[in-house]
């Protein structure tokens, strides 16, 4: 019992000693020793109008952490209180003031959640959406004060709640546009496209909604423009495109992706050459010929096109017609000018001869008939993934063997 005593003299001693230094207390409980708590950490009790007293007192005076306690103390123990939605507000903005970001946006959400009918909500909301944009443009999240990791999933989480709490507010289809964003800096491409396309089903009269649409393309635009040989990346940056030229005419990126557009297919049109060229040069010459075709149809006029005609017209002058048709036509062909007409109505090429002829202009459809009458031979390129890793090859020649 003596050892005691001067243990509590010696803490009073401190505390008188040094009072402009310390705004902490000796807290003397019985049967217990002597506990000093650090200043902001002392309990607080009164009422909820007494604590919401406290609580401004500290604030006016730059006590935050005492502020940050007198106002939760009010949530927990008052929540039906008419202060209690306030308090929860101004719990938030201490925390935001003292730079606990993550911890200031969860209680900005939970303002919101619990007390939708404050004056404080789009305030609330609003200071979401700020902390989120923080951590969207880079902010990391922190730990013992210093940056470990992205906070991308943080972003993501705080602009999800915007869209939980204000699903029809003045910042919410930005923020699905934003959890679009911070997807797509993941890499989640999936992921992204799903959040955008939420912008523009949700939200289609906000103007935010144009750049969702666009941003679909460009995301599978660049993975076209990767070095992925994906037939699904063109298809899908095409469409992206196309849709936000069709709905968004007006849009100052229009011009853009008209351009992303002319990239795309002339970048499948040397796709298609090059694996034409390849089956050409190993003497292939009706796998040649689909692919032939399909630069035709993919630029009409163009170049590419230019040179795969002439060399379609190279090939049937050098083996003839019957050599560049499908087994399952040429079979057909052989049994009669009855069966050889039905062949060519079904695969819509020919002529009103026996022998189907070569269609090579860029309004007619293609000479030869689909895939499934030859397993020989493969698909037209515009139908399956670019997977060809085929050299390219020199100049044409009206000789085999070679290319145009």
């Amino acid at each position: 019992m003596r050892s005691c005593f001067p243990a509590i003299f010696l803490c009073l001693a401190i505390a008188l000693a040094l009072p402009e230094k310390t705004s902490g207390a000796v807290v003397f409980r019985p049967k217990e020793n002597v506990r000093y708590v650090a200043p902001g950490e002392e309990e607080i009790n009164g009422n909820a109008q007494e604590l919401f007293n406290i609580a401004q007192a500290a604030e006016n005076s730059g006590d935050l952490g005492r502020a940050i306690k007198a106002y939760r103390a009010i949530v927990r123990r008052y929540p039906k209180d008419t202060l209690a939605g306030g308090a929860a507000y101004r719990f938030a903005v201490m925390l935001e003031k003292n730079r606990e970001y993550l911890k200031a946006a969860e209680a900005y959400r939970v303002a919101a959640e619990k007390f939708p009918r404050s004056t404080d909500f789009n305030e609330a909301i609003e200071a979401q959406f700020r902390i989120g944009e923080m951590y969207l443009d880079g902010k990391k999240v922190k730990f013992l004060g210093v940056p470990v990791k992205s906070g991308l999933e943080n972003a993501i989480s705080i602009f999800a709640g915007i869209v939980r709490s204000a699903p029809y507010g003045k910042y919410t289809a930005r923020a699905q546009f934003n959890i679009g964003r911070a997807t797509e800096k993941q890499g989640n491409a999936d992921a992204a496209v799903a959040a955008y396309q939420a912008v523009i089903e949700k939200y289609p009269d906000e103007p935010v909604a144009a750049d969702a649409q666009y941003q679909i393309g460009y995301i599978w635009f660049a993975a076209a423009r990767s070095g992925s040989r994906d037939a699904k990346s063109y298809n899908n940056a095409k469409l992206g495109f196309q849709d936000f030229l069709f709905r968004y005419p007006r849009s100052e990126k229009g011009a853009q992706a008209r351009e992303n557009l002319r990239i795309l297919e002339a970048r499948q049109t040397s796709n298609a050459l090059q694996v034409a060229r390849f089956y050409d040069k190993q003497k292939n010459y009706k796998a040649a010929v689909i692919y032939y075709n399909d630069v035709i149809r993919q630029q009409p006029g163009s170049e590419p096109a230019d040179q795969a005609k002439r060399r379609i017209e190279q090939l049937r002058a050098l083996v003839g017609d019957a050599a560049l048709q499908p087994v399952a036509l040429t079979a057909a062909t052989a049994k009669g000018p009855k069966k050889s007409r039905m062949a060519t109505a079904e695969t819509g090429s020919g002529s009103s001869g026996d022998t189907p002829s070569m269609r090579t202009s860029p309004g007619d459809v293609a000479p030869l008939p689909p895939a499934e009458a030859d397993e020989s031979l493969p698909p037209p390129a515009s139908l399956t993934p670019d997977m060809t890793t085929a050299p390219d090859v020199p100049s044409a020649s009206p000789t085999p063997g070679t290319s145009g």
